[in-house]
C-alpha cells in the first residue's frame, strides 16, 4: 500500500493493491528518458549501502563519465522499477467533531470500481 497524507489540508489518500516489477523493456524505456547525469548516477551509486564519504561517490561518477564518454549509458542489471496495481482507494477528508468524510473505491470481480461511503 501507499499513503499520501496532507495534514494541513486534513486530507489523505490510501491505495492498496499488489506490487509487480516492471519489465526490462519498460525499465529501459524509462532509463533512457532520464538525463545523462541520472543515468551515470545509477552506475555510480551502490544504493542504500553504507559509504564512508561523498568523495567515493564522486570518484565513481568520474570513472563512469570516462567509461561512458560517448554518452551511451546502458541499463544496469540491478536497475528497474515496481508499480502498484491498485485494488482499493480510500479518500479521507477531515471534518469537525471527528465526523470525517471517507470514501472507498474497490475493484470488484468484474474489474469495475464500486464505491461506498465509510463511517469515520
Amino acid at each position: 500500500s501507499v499513503n499520501f497524507l496532507w495534514l494541513p489540508l486534513q486530507r489523505q489518500v490510501n491505495i492498496t493493491g499488489r506490487v509487480e516489477r516492471v519489465s526490462k523493456v519498460e525499465a529501459l524505456k524509462y532509463f533512457v528518458s532520464r538525463p545523462l547525469a541520472s543515468r551515470l548516477g545509477a552506475w555510480s551509486s551502490p544504493q542504500s549501502q553504507v559509504i564512508s564519504s561523498r568523495q567515493i561517490l564522486e570518484a565513481k561518477l568520474d570513472q563512469m563519465k570516462c567509461k561512458f564518454a560517448d554518452g551511451e549509458v546502458p541499463l544496469p542489471d540491478h536497475w528497474g522499477g515496481y508499480r502498484i496495481v491498485p485494488e482499493t482507494f480510500e479518500f479521507w477528508q477531515g471534518g469537525g467533531g471527528r465526523l470525517h468524510d471517507r470514501f472507498m473505491y474497490r475493484l470488484d470481480d468484474t474489474d469495475q470500481w464500486a464505491h461506498a461511503r465509510l463511517a469515520p
